[in-house]
């Protein structure tokens, strides 16, 4: 598997998946979630590839085949691992596609560099707010079963036990679409108070019969709109041709 090496010598593994046809129709970049990794997309990326997007994903730092216990594991570390793949890969202006801990990283990323980002899909995450629970509930989940290293998934998420990031959502100007799960484990009033901010730029979707793991529990469902979003006169890259009509 390729990787790009950080400054901080943490080494991202990533896969690369070329479009279907020669001018992609999107560039994707897939975000996981905390104790999750690439192959979580393996549903959902032949589904955007055969629709002409050129899809990229990757194993998040701590997790995978990235490195598993990396020095830094803050929020903005986890942005620059974002921002280094766009770059590296020449995928700007990127669509990002991120799930729970990873759709919090795409969000913070699509706020700080606008420019690279053309619209963004967050799976069952938002700015949420201080949750002082959530390293020691975190910490009980990943107890005997999980493989990874605990006290790095702990860390991964302990900037949101004590901060929220509403001011970053406000700063978000990509079309975005807001996927909820039925079951999810989304504050209720977290996509409506989204709405509210920032009503005509953001949609809103809820998937019936999932939890927070959409993209696992409803696949195809989870495709459907991302693929009809996708579609939407504000998501759809600019067509050159019609530019080059008008020079």
């Amino acid at each position: 598997m390729p990787r790009i090496t950080m400054s901080d010598g943490t080494e991202i593994a990533y896969r690369d998946h070329t479009a279907s046809q020669p001018r992609p129709r999107h560039q994707i970049l897939l975000l996981h979630g905390l104790a999750g990794d690439l192959g979580e997309w393996d549903d959902l990326t032949p589904r955007l590839r055969a629709d002409g997007h050129h899809v990229v994903r990757y194993d998040a730092r701590g997790h995978g085949e990235s490195t598993r216990r990396p020095a830094d594991v803050s929020r903005a570390a986890c942005v620059q691992d974002a921002l280094a793949l766009i770059e590296e890969l020449s995928l700007a202006p990127v669509t990002l596609i991120g799930q729970s801990l990873g759709g919090h990283t795409a969000m913070l990323l699509a706020a700080a560099h606008p420019d690279l980002v053309r619209s963004l899909i967050l799976v069952e995450a938002g700015p949420a707010g201080p949750n002082p629970n959530l390293p020691s509930l975190i910490a009980s989940c990943l107890h005997d079963w999980h493989p990874l290293d605990r006290a790095v998934m702990v860390a991964s998420i302990s900037e949101l036990a004590t901060n929220d990031h509403w001011r970053e959502w406000s700063a978000v100007r990509s079309p975005t679409l807001l996927v909820q799960g039925e079951n999810g484990t989304v504050r209720a009033s977290e996509p409506a108070d989204m709405l509210a901010g920032r009503p005509s730029t953001t949609h809103h979707t809820v998937v019936p019969d999932a939890g927070h793991d959409v993209h696992l529990d409803q696949p195809e469902h989870l495709y459907e709109a991302i693929a009809a979003f996708l579609r939407t006169p504000e998501s759809r890259p600019a067509d050159p041709s019609a530019a080059e009509g008008r020079q």
